[in-house]
Order: structure tokens, then sequence, then C-alpha cells
């Protein structure tokens, strides 16, 4: 099993080998910046862009065009996935190899697209990392602190289905034909215990823990230690079992606990998309810490598509350093790693939205893209020597 991790490992840095759309193939890389400026998909063109900061990428991320199941006759459209990881890349790089099928496998089952079919897609996932952990316990038990956020948009047949556990965000860009501004509106629940709400919700659910919620250096952290309520991985949080040794002392909890603390069950909703929708954003919570829904949406509406996502990630860099006092181009200039402390991993996805092709989505099965937006490529030396450290 520990081959069966090193190869998760590297696949989150080796070029994916679907299929690609657009003139810049599988995307470029410009130092720590990962980018495909435009794409076509189902519905419309795309811009995919990420900013690694972490030793490595935590973050991972995809956009699948074409058949949306295993049958020729089922759905077809785009799904967009955002999956910002922490404690580590394992969880993040797992959802990116295994969501997009599961979902396709549940779709051919039920021959259509749900709600339903993106939660049992969800669980399926969980699950499977769940086996990873399992197995790897013995020999890699810091595995089980290992977690990541993950937020999906699936497009098919004139319906957005937006799936969010964690506290990335997916916001929508609709034209106001009145004054022809275009307002942000946000799709997706986030599940961070720093909003009140998420807070009150998680204590009620565990009412026979004062300590379910901890203040600590002036950040709300579920149990102190993390700031998610929801996630697929952190299994620590989830099953008793693998919170105890070999496990670092700073995850292991004082008393066990009889149900999950962490949940895996995303926040969904279904809507039709309407003529006036013009793009959609998806990105890890590294670009809304720097900027506003409406900032966002701003941008990309008040500049060309093409490039769009590299747009909002130099954007979100460019605020990062003025809050630090420094130069963008001086902050261009420090490696990953210590990067971090200036900023988090950024990921950055627009869906822009043709309403002559989701119109006929039914019966449009193409063009077919494949795209994994990726970091810096490590070779398979610093792969193992990563998986043995932790």
């Amino acid at each position: 099993m520990c081959m069966a991790l090193l190869r998760l490992l590297k696949s989150c840095w080796l070029p994916s080998s679907g299929q690609h759309a657009g003139s810049d193939g599988a995307g470029r890389q410009d130092g720590l910046l990962w980018y495909k400026d435009t794409g076509q998909h189902v519905n419309g063109e795309f811009s995919m862009a990420v900013v690694q900061a972490n030793n490595l990428l935590e973050d991972q991320c995809q956009v699948e065009s074409g058949a949306l199941s295993l049958l020729d006759a089922g759905p077809c459209g785009t799904f967009i996935g955002v999956y910002d990881g922490h404690g580590g890349p394992e969880t993040a790089c797992y959802i990116n190899d295994h969501l997009f099928n599961n979902l396709k496998r549940f779709a051919s089952e039920q021959n259509t697209m749900s709600a339903e079919v993106l939660r049992k897609a969800y669980q399926a996932t969980e699950d499977g990392f769940f086996s990873v952990v399992r197995a790897e316990w013995p020999v890699k038990p810091q595995i089980a602190a290992v977690g990541s956020c993950c937020l999906v948009g699936v497009i098919a047949g004139g319906t957005l289905y937006v799936a969010n556990v964690g506290d990335s965000r997916a916001v929508l860009g609709r034209l106001v034909k009145a004054t022809g501004e275009v307002l942000a509106l946000q799709l997706s629940a986030e599940h961070n215990v720093g909003i009140e709400s998420v807070r009150k919700e998680l204590q009620s659910m565990h009412p026979e823990d004062e300590q379910i919620v901890v203040l600590r250096h002036n950040v709300w952290r579920v149990k102190g230690l993390i700031q998610v309520c929801r996630s697929i991985g952190d299994v620590y949080l989830k099953k008793p079992e693998f919170n105890r040794e070999p496990l670092y002392t700073k995850f292991r909890l004082r008393e066990t606990f009889k149900k999950p603390i962490l949940s895996s069950e995303p926040a969904i909703t279904v809507q039709s998309l309407q003529p006036h929708d013009q793009f959609l954003i998806f990105a890890s919570d590294g670009l809304w810490e720097h900027l506003s829904n409406q900032d966002a949406v701003d941008i990309v509406q008040n500049g060309p598509r093409n490039g769009s996502a590299r747009r909002l990630v130099k954007t979100a860099t460019q605020e990062a350093a003025k809050k630090r006092e420094m130069r963008y181009s001086d902050l261009k200039k420090i490696d990953r790693g210590v990067r971090r402390h200036f900023h988090d991993d950024i990921t950055v996805i627009v869906i822009f939205l043709d309403s002559n092709l989701i119109s006929r989505a039914t019966s449009n099965r193409g063009p077919a893209a494949s795209v994994r937006g990726g970091g810096v490529n490590l070779s398979a030396s610093t792969v193992a020597s990563y998986s043995t450290s932790i």
C-alpha cells in the first residue's frame, strides 16, 4: 500500500492524460503559477489558474466536459471541481482522481443528473479515502489528519448543481438588464466555524461538548484544530479508532468521541440557468481572503474572457502583497513554502455561459475536454521523500 500512496502523490503533479481543449493544451507554467487562459466546454468557454504557496500544492482542480455518465444516451454537460486540501495533498489528489468517475457511475445507474447523484458521489469518494487511510494507518498514520474541502459544479440540461463541503466558494455573475450591471450572487454554502451560524449549528449538534468549538489565537476552530466542520478525509475527527497513537499528539483529543465530529455531507443547491446568467467563478478560499464576490465578478466582467482566471489570481496576490506593505514583484520572487506566510494556494476556475449552447444542451455532446490544474511538477524522488516524511 506504500506504493499506492506514492502513486496517489505522483498523480498530483504529473500532467493530466485526458483530452485537452484550447490552444494552450494542458496549460502553461510560469514559476509558481499554472494557468490555462482559455478552453471550450459544452456550455461555452472556461479559464483556469492555480498559484502555489505551500511547499507541496494542496489545491487540486478539474474541468470535465462531455459525457456525465457511462451511457451513450446519458446526460452530458460540464463538471467543475475545486479541491482545497489541508494537512497535505493526498485527499485533494484522491478526490481529483475519483469523484468525477463516481459521479458518472451513479448518473449511469439513475440515467440522469440529480442532487442525489452528487450526494452519492461524495459519499463514495469519502468511503474510498477511508479505505486508503485504513490500509496506510500501520505505516503512514499521519494520513488520518489529511483532508480537503470539495466544491463541485455540474451543468446539465440547462440546470446548475452546486455541491460543497468546506469553505471554497461558487459565485454567479448575473446581468441586470435594467441597469446593465453584472451582480454577484453566491451559490455555495460554506462550512467554516468562523461564521457564527455555522458555529451555532455545530454546537447544537454536540450539546454535550462545551469545547466543540474553541477560539484559539483569535480564530475559531473545531476542537481547537480545524476551521472547517465539513470535509472529505480528516478521518481522525470522524472515526475514533484513528484518533490515537501513533497519530501525532497535536491531533489527538484528550477524550474519545462517540459520533463523528466532522461531516462529509455536501450542501447542494439546484437552479435553472437563465439567459442573463453570464459566468460562474469557482475558487478556493485563498481567493476570497483577498477579494469580495463583487470584486471578483467585476474583474471578470470588465476584462476579456481569455485569461480571466489568471487576472483574478494576480489581483488576489497583489492584494496579499499590499497587506504586507511589499511590492507584488517582490512577492513573486518568494519561493513555495515561504510564500505560504503571505497567501494560501489559490485556485480559480471561470466558466462562461453561452445561453444558446445551454438551451440545446440535451443534444449537444461536445466539445469534450478534460483538464486538471497543476502546480510545480516534482520528481518521483521528491514525492517519495515526502511520502516517507509523512
